[in-house]
């Protein structure tokens, strides 16, 4: 492995590097998503969006303490601000939410792009490596450019194999973002269609 990583020339360095971040933020995303799917709570939401209807907002306090959903989360900081403006302060806590479930994934995007990139840079030097040597010692020893040539096949397959190693766990990770957001999209307009219609419950009531 050691031979193969060193016939690949000097690139086949920052390629390494562009696997290690892969596979880092491969591994800490998929820890935090698997944090988060322990964390999910669906029953307690239906609950909080029960105990809204009736107004008891002391019993929504009381359940949600200590919760970790991040749709509990957002639910709660737009109950907290029911009274000044509760879609923006849900908006916000949202905002905060999804910016912490697309965290690292630019660095990942960037891998996917740069990974080939690198590849063909390798090829590129590995050519002109096989050139300069066929320069130097003629046709009649052409085992002198293997070398140059293994580098350039090399660098390509290892820029190649980065990205297409990436670009799964990139969408998959993409998807479950999406899904976070309809989430949190559903069950904030389910709170605000919700206190919308006890607002004028009381407003009706106090005519």
């Amino acid at each position: 492995m050691f031979e193969f990583f060193k016939s690949g020339g000097p690139v086949m360095y920052p390629l390494l590097a562009c696997s290690f971040i892969v596979l880092t933020v491969v591994i800490e995303r998929a820890i935090f998503w698997m944090r988060i799917g322990l964390l999910r709570n669906r029953h307690l939401i239906d609950e909080v969006l029960e105990l809204c209807r009736g107004g008891d907002w002391e019993a929504v306090r009381r359940k949600t303490d200590g919760s970790r959903d991040f749709v509990v989360r957002i639910l709660v900081s737009g109950i907290l601000h029911r009274e000044f403006n509760m879609l923006k302060a849900m908006e916000a806590a949202a905002a905060d939410e999804v910016q912490c479930m697309r965290r690292y994934m630019g660095v990942l995007d960037t891998m996917i792009t740069v990974a080939p990139l690198l590849g063909i840079f390798g090829t590129v030097t590995g050519i002109i490596t096989s050139f300069e040597m066929l320069g130097a010692s003629g046709i009649a020893q052409p085992q002198a450019v293997t070398a140059g040539v293994a580098e350039a096949l090399i660098t390509t397959a290892a820029g190649l194999a980065i990205a297409i190693f990436s670009v799964f766990p990139y969408n998959y990770f993409n998807a479950k973002v999406e899904r976070a957001t309809l989430d949190i999209e559903k069950y904030a307009t389910s709170l605000e269609i919700v206190y919308d219609k006890l607002s004028h419950a009381n407003a009706g009531s106090q005519v």
